[in-house]
């Protein structure tokens, strides 16, 4: 069955009207939520905690800033934006008194991912509305297509609907975001929480990441040298993913030579063969059965001993090692300064991943 796929035409912002939003973080996707909403005309308060390192940012920003507890209280839409490892702390001990019956009438608690709502992390009130609206692309685009006057594509879904109106208020977000512009895709925050977990565990990051450094490990244990290694597993993914997001794997086939090409039809099946395809329906089924959610939720529960000693491992591989060295040949790069920022940030700062309501270092 085909995607609903509603654009600019589809909706206004009235359903905002007379309404603040208050937006939960001020990382990457906060900032860009923040201010776009705040250039469309929709009156803003963005929530931090007393020592963010965002807080400076945000008010040089022009944002109105607040604490959390505050911001829930003010907003009429609440938007989450921090991640999902520290949503139930915050949700629990900042937002949640902030969504009394006698306090909160017509509110609307938004999500950019569906985690803890769909994981039981964090359970709603029955008069408050609740969706999601969840921009496929990193906060720095959201914000940069906007200012371009495009907007990047986006998923919405509505869990629970106590108004009548959440789609309709959902809509209006995005549409304020700039997602609208390019098509937000209807879905649930079953499907969205479900098939995120699968695309990011099996293929975005971790299938393509254990496939590289596999790649590398092969030609540098058959002599070959870790430089070369690197530039021709890792450097050259991104020329062939480019093409890939520009026209699909037809326009990336159409692009490479004939000799490439054919090694892709009959090397690629050898590679990715039916284990892996049953490894990665076992993948599924883990995240379908909630088992990966109870497991990552244990794990931060215990203090990430096991995540973090496997951050550290993947810091001093030597595919990384080399990489390092090689990019700093590459000064057109433009996320080179972030990255060897983040690099270090490995072993200076090995907590949570992205700044938002409590003390944690700038990220998603």
């Amino acid at each position: 069955m085909a995607a609903t796929i509603y654009y600019d035409g589809d909706a206004g912002l009235e359903a905002l009207d007379g309404k603040t939003v208050a937006v939960i973080g001020y990382g990457s996707q906060g900032h860009a939520h923040a201010l776009n909403l705040r250039d469309s005309g929709v009156p803003v308060v963005v929530g931090l905690h007393e020592g963010s390192r965002s807080r400076v940012k945000a008010e040089a920003d022009g944002v109105r800033v607040e604490s959390v507890a505050d911001a829930a209280r003010i907003g009429d839409v609440i938007m989450v934006l921090v991640p999902d490892h520290l949503q139930k702390q915050i949700y629990d001990g900042q937002i949640a008194p902030q969504l009394a019956p006698r306090t909160a009438p017509g509110k609307t608690l938004m999500f950019a991912h569906g985690f803890a709502v769909h994981f039981g992390q964090i359970t709603p009130p029955e008069h408050v509305d609740v969706s999601m609206i969840a921009p496929k692309s990193p906060g720095h685009r959201v914000r940069e297509l906007y200012q371009e006057g495009i907007g990047v594509p986006a998923l919405l879904a509505v869990a629970q609907d106590a108004s009548g109106t959440a789609k309709q208020t959902a809509l209006a977000y995005g549409k304020a975001l700039g997602s609208l512009r390019a098509g937000i895709l209807e879905t649930t925050f079953k499907e969205e929480t479900e098939s995120d977990l699968f695309g990011e565990q099996a293929v975005l990051c971790g299938g393509a990441s254990a496939l590289v450094q596999a790649g590398f490990e092969t030609l540098v244990e058959a002599g070959y040298q870790p430089e070369i290694a690197y530039f021709e597993c890792l450097h050259e993914l991104k020329l062939i993913v480019d093409l890939m997001y520009e026209g699909g794997l037809s326009y990336m086939r159409y692009s490479v030579s004939d000799t490439a090409e054919y090694g892709d039809y009959t090397a690629g099946p050898k590679v990715v063969d039916a284990h892996t395809r049953e490894a990665m329906r076992a993948l599924l089924g883990r995240i379908q059965d909630g088992s990966f959610a109870r497991e990552w939720i244990g794990e931060n529960e215990a203090g990430r001993a096991n995540f973090l000693r496997m951050r550290e491992a993947g810091h001093d591989s030597e595919l990384e090692r080399v990489g390092q060295g090689l990019r700093a040949m590459m000064p057109w790069l433009r996320s080179g300064r972030d990255a060897q920022e983040a690099q270090a940030a490995v072993t200076t700062r090995p907590g949570a991943a992205t700044e938002g309501a409590v003390a944690a270092p700038a990220g998603e």
